[in-house]
């Protein structure tokens, strides 16, 4: 066989081994603070920048409103700027799901879905939105490298757990049942 074909053998199994490793973490959960309680003080706002950090407290805690700047904060509708649907609706929610997006990231509408449906579904459990895409600086703080990312927390604002990708509905259902009433 000619040196050509080996080139092209080896880079055609390098793709399929690379494609397979990235599908497999596709909506694989990262756990971070598995359980309440767990001796983790500080949330996820206490270790951002004072700008993000209230842009998220006020959604994450169902004030709802724009803050001037906020970038396009939602809750499970459309509109930009404002909670609503079931994050409006359930401000007492035991989890929030924060879901990282940008503007067009074709599997973060298909988790907006998933995740949206969920919540309205399940009691004390929210959907936030925030698009990321004129707040390209709010990534790094967030440990975020790809959308969609979906941050999983408490009521204190902790991060219990987080996800890449779009989620598998069975694995998210799985890992929400010990914090869900």
């Amino acid at each position: 066989m000619p040196p050509e074909w080996w080139a092209l053998l080896l880079s055609l199994i390098a793709t399929l081994v690379l494609g397979s490793a990235l599908r497999a973490r596709e909506g694989r959960i990262t756990v971070r603070n598995n359980r309440r309680g767990s001796g983790v003080s500080r949330g996820v706002f206490d270790q951002l920048p004072t700008e993000i950090a209230e842009v998220l407290r006020r959604e994450v805690t169902g004030t709802g409103g724009e803050v001037a700047g906020s970038g396009g904060v939602t809750g499970t509708g459309r509109a930009t700027g404002s909670v609503t649907g079931s994050a409006a609706r359930d401000a007492t929610s035991e989890i929030t799901l924060l879901q990282l997006s940008t503007t067009f990231c074709a599997p973060c509408r298909h988790a907006r879905i998933l995740l949206s449906t969920m919540a309205e579904r399940t009691t004390g459990l929210r959907h936030v939105e925030i698009d990321l895409t004129n707040r390209p600086e709010w990534s790094a703080p967030l440990g975020v490298h790809t959308t969609p990312t979906t941050l999983a927390l408490d009521t204190d604002g902790r991060e219990l757990f987080r996800l890449s990708g779009v989620p598998r509905r069975e694995g998210l259902t799985e890992a929400l049942r010990p914090y869900l009433p």
